[in-house]
């Protein structure tokens, strides 16, 4: 209960602020929609040549999830088109939500950003993406990751 106190507080203080920006830099609402293949995750056909693609908060993998009725498949299909460098099978975790911003995506005005904890087998040190639900952007692997193969 106080879990949901403090998020409605927190919406109400970003849309009564009308001059928040947000720090959101990929935003590319001209993006394609993602699409879905056979094995239950995105189609992804490019690589990533920033460092900060996902790994920085300012820079997230924008995942846009409207036009489904579960808000958190989209993770899902895109963290399950994913392995580790040399292939390896990833698993995930989500950690929690941050980083409040405004957008005119959500009722709200406001969004989240989803933070995801990613391990494979011989991994020294998790890897922590941050993901968007609220924004479109072309959907890339991230630097230091590979495409599960098919």
């Amino acid at each position: 209960m106080k879990k949901i106190a403090f998020f409605i507080t927190l919406i109400l203080l970003i849309t009564s602020c009308g001059s928040i920006k947000s720090s959101l830099k990929n935003i590319d609402n001209n993006a394609p929609v993602p699409v879905v293949g056979k094995n239950n995750a995105f189609i992804i056909t490019q690589y990533s040549k920033d460092k900060k693609y996902g790994y920085d908060k300012d820079y997230p993998i924008n995942i846009y999830y409207r036009g489904t009725k579960n808000d958190t498949i989209n993770q899902k299909y895109f963290l399950d088109a994913l392995a580790g460098p040399k292939g390896e099978k990833i698993t995930y975790t989500k950690l929690e939500n941050c980083c409040p911003f405004p957008t005119k995506t959500s009722d709200m005005g406001a969004g989240f950003l989803d933070v995801y904890e990613l391990n494979w087998e011989g991994l020294k040190k998790p890897i922590i993406l941050y993901l968007n639900i609220y924004e479109r952007g072309q959907l890339m692997v991230p630097v230091g990751l590979s495409l599960k193969k098919i």
